[in-house]
């Protein structure tokens, strides 16, 4: 018995101290050259049947996700100006397609710039 306590007593503290040491300054390399960690081209599986990368989404895609949100909400327009970044012009020309919205300064006309413009967009498969 005294001898595990012994045992014990002397292991611990290289146990402990094993686990705090910091790691090293530099990564180990070969010859002059760091190596190079390789991963598996086979998709990591997390529990479910491994789904295909998404697809970019077209502007319209996105514009019609921005529908789904709340109508005259500030959330609505963050997502419309997400698409398009405001860039507001002292004196904005009439819109003529849903990017002219953009310049309009007043939020609630930009709202309803891109609301007029993504109501006329027929309902894509998604």
């Amino acid at each position: 018995m005294r001898q595990i306590i012994l045992a014990l007593a002397l292991l611990w503290p290289a146990a402990v101290f094993a686990q705090t040491t910091p790691p090293p300054a530099s990564p180990p390399t070969v010859g002059d050259k760091p190596l190079v960690q390789v991963d598996s081209k086979k998709p990591k599986a997390a529990g479910k049947k491994s789904e295909a990368p998404a697809k970019p989404q077209s502007i319209a895609q996105k514009l019609q996700a921005c529908q789904d949100i709340d109508d005259a909400t500030k959330d609505r327009l963050n997502c419309y100006d997400a698409i398009f970044k405001p860039t507001p012009k002292p004196k904005p020309p009439a819109a003529k397609g849903v990017n002219d919205c953009r310049f309009l300064k007043e939020e609630d006309e930009r709202l309803t710039c891109y609301n007029g413009f993504a109501d006329k967009i027929p309902k894509l498969p998604k």
